[in-house]
């Protein structure tokens, strides 16, 4: 009523208040009376201070000075600091007032004490200069008083004074300083306390200006919630009340960071501090207290867990004090409840969401409510329990109805992934409890709140994590947009449906678009049926996807579409339906029954899910009741396509199909015979039509299908489907023609025997003209009747039938059908057909084609006939060779033995083309060859049994003259080793090698295998074979390959060798840097040489590895070793381009192995090999040290060392220039007085080599000539037999020369040859016989007269003596020595010429001889050649 008081009121009612109302005994009356005369001056103190003022001064110094009126006084002088306002600035009544009221502040009431502090402000204007010492008396009865009443009325009078002065008063005047200060003395709790209390009144008075000093006090204030004294304490609590509740949004925001980092400071009583303040956030404004308790609970709650007690204490307390702010009284009954799910969630979760669940709410749930129960919930969204995630979800959905969006949305970031989570949990319940609430949240908020929501659920929705993912994105995302409304679907759906239609997508993306399908009908329920119809075929295409799972999906939606709409949406639903029982893929017709069924089970009122297996398929569960239900809602025309297209589905192609049919059949039908007579009309009309598709599996169905009426209505129905049938064979529709093949198969199948017979006159023409259609379907349609036919009536259908499509083969317009038709019909019935079309394809001429084409399809009947077949495919194609038919024929012979599968028929095979291989027609030969190599090449069997047999044969042809033989035999043994693994080669190389070796023995003529020398062939067939076992066999098997590679070598031409070099040298010069025996270097040693021999030039870029390799080599400890290495070292220096490097090595070799004399022998031998070889390639330098190096060894004790070394000797003199051999020959060839015998054995060593090496070098000088024959002659006369022989050797070779050059033989010679044979020495007495032997073919070589008739009567004696000698090596050799020089093998002329003129005894000897002895011997084989040239190593 104050607002509209007159003056006078305001006068008479100031008496009534003072002091008679602000004195009633009863205090509460006396607080509101004071209240009331305060507002009264507040309206009218302005026009009426005048009168007002002296009212008040005169009752305050008149009332008693007793303590009852104390409070009269406090009031009279509130109401004066409120009148005081509104006096001038300058009025000097303003002073005293407002001392009375700063005196007024030490009454211990917190009323007065507050009433005071509200009227401070307005006065400070007018006592400036007065401020600064009233604040210092302030702060100083503030912080060291000792009444609790004086030091709180200090704290109210210093904020009325600062917010009086403004905020720039705290800082001007040092206020915040000392108060500082004074919170952080430790040593004084009343400062503590005192600088407490300042604060929380400055807050309560100044509001949000004192926000910018929280900030700062916050950390004392955090330490004082822990101080030890209990005052203070309290002061914090009531200081931290009132900073919380004057805090506006932008304070919470600076406050609160700073709270939650001290809840993880480490000590405990900052985390109180921290926990308590927080909790003294429960006392913001509501708008505040909204924006911060979301982020404040959960910390709370985390603090619960904290391992100090007095922590988890503060905790519970704040949770506490939150729960008391709390409005809504539903949610306030069960605080108790949600604090203990809070503090011990393992144990309390459940119960608080169940009492939630349980509570009827019936107002709005407030931001405090919210704070207890979201942490509540989203903790229980993580839990492991179904039970409790499903609760929560339900809540959260339930959240969104009963508050305001506003408040929820802070907790959506945290509820989500929860949600999340458990929308892909793979309990269904759990799913759909969260899709729901995921659409009430829409609902609730809106679209525009869950901007990144949509796009995780179409990643969820596509992802190929697993099916209950995309099943809990699909129902999600069904909700979200049911949320928002049928509108939005229709943006949707057409979308989906497309992508759920597309084949280029992954699966797992199409079956998530298809689990759409599966949730949208229930969330729209029936506002969804306009959807159906374009939805279906989406649905029937995704039953027939190639994954299983998204086959699954579409079954669930089809289900779910007729579950909900199978009353009222029939005429959308049966059409696609019935369209799927007839599509090409079976897993449409087994989804489509599937679906069908599940229709008719809702239309009749049936389960379907029992168990339909019997002994009979025409046992029946239907009732007659549910039949006419289902010819009610269907109609009678609908009924029987359904129920013919299901009958139909009884004889489908693929077992799920016909069980499926089966079963919806017996659960539907009643009588199955009555049932199919009602539908028979209609059944037969969709068999025609299948019939006659173009569809395979149609016509099959359709043909079972007529098989199966004829079982079961009888024959009586054949005579009316058999002429239709027929008429239905001269259709120009292929598709057609094959229908009534496969439907003739299927009666025939169905029908007994008798009938079949009966029927059979028109039955043979009808298939017989089938197997010749011109359409490839018909035909092998027409074979399975064939052998329907054949099963019926036997033989009669090959003797009725075959001749005609025989008969066809040489009509040119029907011979591709007619033989195509056979092959079908071999197909089927091999065994019986094959054994009667072979001898008339074999008759000449062979039809090759047919045989090719038949034999491909005859199985295991093949093999009793293959022998014939083969012989006449190897005459065929010898009759085209050469022709344009070659390759046509060749073809059907591969065709042929591509057929062939079991281990007869190789043998089979194998045997007769060897057998033909033998045969003496070239053209024979050639063409076996070609069989047995397509047959080698192409064939998938095994035929490793053989190898031996066909490596020996076809090795064998290698030798042939024929190019086409040739050709055929080579590309047979490549094919055939082209088929051996690595183990096959290994063991084929013996066999190989001896294969080499028989059909080198057959050659005539010729020293190379002409079928190794073909071009860009050569040996690269048996290659891998020695390669092989080189590189991967075993010792043994290693030489065994590397001398069959050295046979093969040897056999084949330079040219034909040049591609297979490499691949031939490498594997050898690997093998020899290996450590193996000697037995295997040998060979390999062998094989190098072979090879440089054949073709040294195409070594040269193995030169620097090979001169190592031999090098090595010629050190090894084997002999053997080391002498083949010096012969190929030999035939390497050939073609070394740097020979110079070989002879160094070999020198300084030489010099280094003086110990060791074998190795030295070897060294020197290989040197005398090189020189031979390669002497012109040597340099001056070297040739001059290897000069100084053998005649430095002439005179050595080592027999074989002095022997090899006089040999390099006699070889070096041929390179050697005039002046140095000059030297050379005059100092260890020709000096003949050296008394060491082992320099003259030397020297007569080195004279024989050089005579038989360097015979025109030794001699070109005229006067040497001399100086030999006597050096020879002294040599051979001498009385040591090493040097005796070698003088005769050096006869035999100036003997020879001189027969050469036509030049009568040194009587001096021959005379020394005679004189030799009287020799003590049986040795040298048999060389005396083979040096007149070798001289002796020489001469019969140069001359038929053979040797001077001078020379035969001085050596024929000499022989004869030798051929009466005891020794049996000289007796036998001497008689040789007399067959020769009389050329007895050519004739017994010059016996008879020189028998009468050898008188004497000799003659009688010479006669006795040649009777007892030469004519036996003329019957032996002629002996070996000896050689005289011992100083070639063996």
């Amino acid at each position: 009523m104050a607002p509209f008081l007159t003056p006078t009121s305001v006068v008479t009612l100031i008496n009534f208040y003072v002091p008679n109302a602000l004195h009633d005994r009863d205090h509460r009356v006396a607080v509101t009376m004071r209240s009331a005369a305060v507002e009264l001056i507040e309206h009218h103190g302005k026009a009426n201070v005048q009168s007002l003022l002296p009212i008040l001064e005169h009752t305050l110094t008149t009332l008693p000075d007793s303590a009852s009126y104390d409070i009269v006084k406090l009031g009279v002088v509130v109401l004066m600091g409120n009148l005081a306002k509104h006096l001038d600035k300058q009025d000097p009544r303003v002073k005293p007032i407002v001392a009375k009221l700063i005196s007024s502040l030490s009454t211990p009431s917190q009323q007065v004490q507050e009433a005071v502090a509200n009227c401070l402000p307005p006065l400070v204007s007018a006592i400036k200069d007065d401020v600064s010492e009233l604040t210092s008396k302030l702060l100083l009865l503030l912080l060291s008083s000792d009444n609790y009443g004086e030091r709180k009325g200090a704290a109210y009078g210093l904020a009325g004074l600062v917010k009086g002065s403004g905020i720039l008063a705290l800082k001007q005047l040092d206020i915040m300083t000392t108060l500082t200060t004074a919170v952080q003395n430790k040593k004084n709790a009343k400062e503590r306390e005192g600088a407490l209390f300042a604060f929380e009144m400055l807050s309560m008075m100044l509001g949000r200006l004192f926000e910018p000093y929280i900030v700062h006090v916050l950390p004392h204030l955090l330490l004082c919630f822990g101080d030890s004294n209990q005052h203070v304490r309290a002061a914090a609590d009531d200081t931290a009340r009132a900073v919380m509740s004057k805090l506006s949004a932008h304070g919470v925001k600076l406050v609160l960071p700073l709270l939650l980092k001290a809840l993880q400071e480490d000590q405990w009583r900052t985390k109180c501090g921290s926990v308590e303040l927080l909790g003294a956030m429960a006392f913001c404004a509501p708008k505040q207290l909204s924006a911060c308790l979301p982020q404040i609970v959960p910390q709370l709650v985390d603090v619960l867990a904290d391992s100090h007690d007095k922590v988890r204490s503060a905790g519970a307390t704040a949770l506490q004090h939150i729960g008391e702010v709390i409005k809504n009284p539903e949610i306030q009954s069960i605080v108790p409840v949600m604090l203990e799910a809070l503090k011990n969630p393992s144990h309390h979760t459940t119960k608080c969401l169940q009492t939630l669940l349980d509570t009827q709410f019936v107002h709005f749930i407030d931001a405090p409510s919210l704070a207890l129960i979201m942490p509540v919930v989203t903790r229980a969204i993580e839990d492991r329990s179904t039970e409790t995630r499903k609760m929560a979800c339900q809540i959260i959905g339930n959240m969104y109805s009963l508050t305001d969006q506003k408040d929820l949305a802070p907790y959506l970031p945290n509820i989500m992934p929860g949600l999340k989570k458990s929308l892909v949990d793979p309990v269904p319940e759990v799913r759909g409890m969260s899709a729901r609430a995921l659409g009430a949240m829409v609902r609730g908020i809106g679209e525009q709140g869950f901007e990144d929501l949509q796009p995780w659920l179409m990643a969820t929705l596509t992802s190929d994590v697993n099916t209950v993912n995309r099943s809990g994105a699909a129902q999600g995302l069904s909700e979200v947009i049911g949320a928002l409304g049928i509108d939005k679907l229709k943006q949707y759906i057409s979308d989906i449906i497309e992508t759920a239609n597309r084949s280029d997508i992954p699966p797992y993306v199409r079956d998530g678009y298809i689990m759409m399908f599966i949730y949208l009908p229930s969330v729209f329920g029936q506002g969804f049926t306009q959807f159906v119809g374009p939805i279906l075929p989406t649905i029937l295409k995704a039953l027939a996807d190639e994954s299983e799972y998204v086959r699954d999906t579409g079954l669930k939606a089809g289900q779910k579409i007729i579950n909900m709409f199978a009353e009222t949406s029939i005429e959308l639903l049966l059409p696609e339906l019935e369209k799927g029982l007839f599509n090409e893929n079976w897993r449409i017709r087994l989804s489509s029954v599937q679906l069908l069924g599940d229709l008719l089970y809702k239309l009749s009122g049936v389960s379907g899910k029992g168990s339909t297996e019997t002994a009979h398929d025409d046992d029946n569960f239907g009732t007659e009741i549910s039949q006419q239900v289902v010819i009610k809602m269907l109609g009678v025309e609908r009924r029987n396509r359904v129920l013919s297209g299901l009958y139909m589905g009884r004889s489908d192609t693929a077992l799920l199909v016909r069980q499926s049919s089966l079963h919806v059949w017996k659960v539907i039908v009643s009588n199955t015979p009555k049932t199919l007579r009602d539908i028979l009309p209609t059944l037969f009309s969709l068999l025609l039509a299948c019939l006659a598709s173009t569809s395979y599996d149609k016509r099959e169905v359709a043909a079972r299908t007529l098989g199966d009426i004829v079982k079961k209505l009888g024959e009586r129905v054949l005579p009316e489907i058999l002429p239709i049938l027929e008429v239905g064979l001269a259709s120009e529709d292929a598709d057609k023609r094959q229908g009534v093949c496969i439907g003739l198969s299927e009666i025939m199948k169905s029908t007994s025997r008798d009938h079949v017979i009966g029927y059979s006159d028109s039955l043979i023409p009808t298939v017989a003209k089938a197997l010749s259609d011109s359409e490839g379907s018909v035909r092998s349609a027409a074979a399975k009747t064939f052998d329907s036919l054949h099963a019926n009536i036997g033989l009669r259908a090959l003797d009725e039938v075959l001749p005609n499509l025989l008969e066809k083969l040489n009509d040119e317009s029907q011979k591709e059908y007619a033989l195509d038709g056979l092959q079908q019909v071999m197909a089927i019935k091999s065994q019986a057909v094959l054994p009667y079309l072979v001898p008339k394809l074999t008759h000449p001429p062979v039809n090759t084609k047919a045989l090719s084409l038949l034999s491909s399809v005859a199985g295991h009947a093949l093999d009793r006939e293959l022998h014939k077949i083969l012989q006449a495919l190897s005459g065929s194609l010898a009759s085209k060779l050469g022709t344009p038919d070659e390759d046509e024929e060749l073809g059907y012979c591969i065709a042929v033995v591509q057929s062939v599968q079991t281990e007869p028929a190789v043998r089979t095979v194998i045997d007769e083309s060897l057998r033909l291989l033998s045969s003496k027609e070239e053209r024979v030969q050639a063409a076996s060859a070609m069989i047995l190599n397509v047959f080698c090449k192409e064939t998938k069997m095994e035929y490793e049994d053989y190898l031996s047999q066909l490596f020996r044969a076809t090795i064998g042809l290698l030798s042939h003259s024929d190019i086409r033989v040739l050709t055929a035999a080579w590309d047979c043994i490549n094919s055939i080793v082209k088929r051996l693994d690595s183990t096959k080669c290994m063991m084929q190389v013996p066999t190989v090698k001896q294969a080499l070796r028989y059909a080198v023995a057959d050659l005539k003529g010729g020293s190379v295998l002409p079928g190794l020398c073909l071009p860009k062939k050569g040996m690269t067939c048996l290659l891998p074979l020695f390669r092989e076992g080189l590189l991967s066999g075993a010792p043994e098997l290693k030489e065994t390959s590397a001398l069959g590679l050295s046979d093969a070598i040897k056999v084949t031409s330079a040219d034909a060798l040049k591609q297979s070099v490499v691949h031939i040298t490498g594997p050898l010069i690997r093998v020899l840097g290996d450590r193996y025996g000697p037995t295997v270097r040998v060979a390999m040693l062998e094989t190098i040489t072979v090879l440089l021999l054949k073709c040294g030039p195409m070594l040269k870029p193995f030169l620097p590895q090979l001169q190592t390799t031999f090098i090595k080599a010629l050190k090894d400890a084997a002999r053997s070793v080391r002498l083949r290495a010096a012969e190929a070292m030999a035939q390497l220096i050939v073609i070394h381009m740097k020979a110079d490097s070989v002879f160094t090595e070999l020198n300084n070799s030489i010099k280094d192995y003086s110990d060791d004399s074998s190795v030295r022998e070897t060294f020197l031998y290989a040197l005398r090999l090189c020189l031979t070889g390669g002497s012109k390639k040597m340099g001056a330098a070297i040739r001059q040290e290897v000069t100084k190096t053998i005649t430095g060894l002439m005179g050595t004790a080592e027999d074989s060392v002095r022997t090899t070394n006089a040999a390099a000797l006699g070889a070096l003199l041929g390179c050697l220039p005039s002046e140095e051999k000059s030297d050379v020959i005059l100092s260890h060839l020709l000096d003949k007085n050296d008394s060491n015998w082992m320099i003259l054995h030397a020297r007569s060593v080195a004279l024989f080599v050089a005579l038989k090496e360097s015979y025109g070098s030794l001699l070109e000088d005229g006067d040497n000539r001399e100086a030999v024959i006597e050096v020879l002659l002294s040599h051979s006369s001498s009385d040591k037999v090493s040097v005796a022989q070698f003088g005769l050797r050096g006869i035999a070779m100036m003997l020879e020369q001189d027969i050469r050059a036509s030049t009568s033989l040194d009587k001096r010679l021959v005379i020394s040859v005679k004189t030799a044979m009287k020799s003590e020495s049986n040795d040298v007495k048999q060389l005396v016989a083979h040096v007149i032997e070798l001289v002796s073919r020489v001469a019969n070589h140069c001359s038929q007269e053979g040797l001077e008739e001078s020379v035969s009567k001085i050596w024929i004696p000499t022989l004869i003596t030798g051929a009466k000698e005891k020794n049996s090596a000289v007796k036998a050799s001497s008689e040789y020595a007399l067959i020769t020089l009389l050329q007895l093998r050519k004739s017994d002329d010059c016996y008879k010429k020189y028998l009468p003129i050898i008188d004497g005894p000799k003659g009688e000897l010479l006669l006795e001889t040649y009777n007892k002895n030469l004519k036996r011997l003329l019957k032996l084989a002629e002996p070996k050649e000896e050689v005289l040239d011992v100083t070639l190593l063996k």
